[in-house]
């Protein structure tokens, strides 16, 4: 892969090694969603059976729990005169899917797909955006990869609604389970090139 240090990959200094350098700071709270995920996950495809409400309200502690999360990376981002933005408007769209899906637990199976569906195709296409302006050794790939599932299981979502809870259960825990994985093993990634930042940090 291309090492982001050779000529002509990009400017010093730019959007994108400013995004990477944000990126390995945080890298814990990377790994901590994906935990969070991966466990969702687990107790969704292992726990198949409890009712729709159980699962709404099950789901919307995640959103609560992945959005504080965002936030809280977001407000360290800040701290430092980092670009925060991305991370915070990831983090409110998560608790504000949260709060709703708690407060208003009773509307239709359809609603609440289709909210959940909204949810996955909005943090696809944000995780796919930051994914690019990565380097390959920083862990792009597994970004993107999260990024696609993410857009597929909206996708998903949309075209067929009126699945069975069981299914619906399932696919949301696969889909946990798949992000989770790809999320922690690029907090990996990023740890790994923490000390690379550091060290630029101190000499600039």
């Amino acid at each position: 892969m291309t090492d982001i240090t050779s000529a002509g990959a990009k400017p010093p200094g730019g959007l994108e090694a400013t995004l990477e350098a944000d990126l390995c700071r945080n890298w814990w709270a990377v790994l901590l969603r994906g935990v969070v995920a991966v466990l969702f996950g687990v107790v969704a495809i292992g726990l198949p059976g409890p009712t729709m409400l159980s699962l709404i309200l099950l789901f919307a502690a995640y959103m609560l729990v992945d959005g504080v999360l965002a936030l809280i990376a977001s407000v360290r981002a800040a701290r430092r005169s980092d670009r925060w933005g991305a991370l915070a408007f990831e983090g409110i769209v998560d608790i504000l899917t949260g709060v709703i899906a708690s407060a208003w637990p009773g509307p239709t199976l359809v609603a609440f797909v289709l909210l959940v569906a909204a949810w996955a195709l909005i943090t696809g296409a944000m995780m796919l955006y930051t994914a690019f302006k990565l380097a390959p050794d920083h862990g792009r790939w597994w970004m993107a990869l999260g990024g696609l599932a993410s857009l597929v299981y909206g996708i998903v979502l949309v075209v067929a609604p009126l699945v069975g809870a069981l299914v619906l259960t399932w696919w949301i825990g696969a889909y946990a389970l798949c992000f989770g994985v790809f999320l922690v093993i690029l907090s990996l990634r990023l740890r790994a090139k923490q000390p690379e930042h550091d060290a630029g940090a101190r000499a600039a």
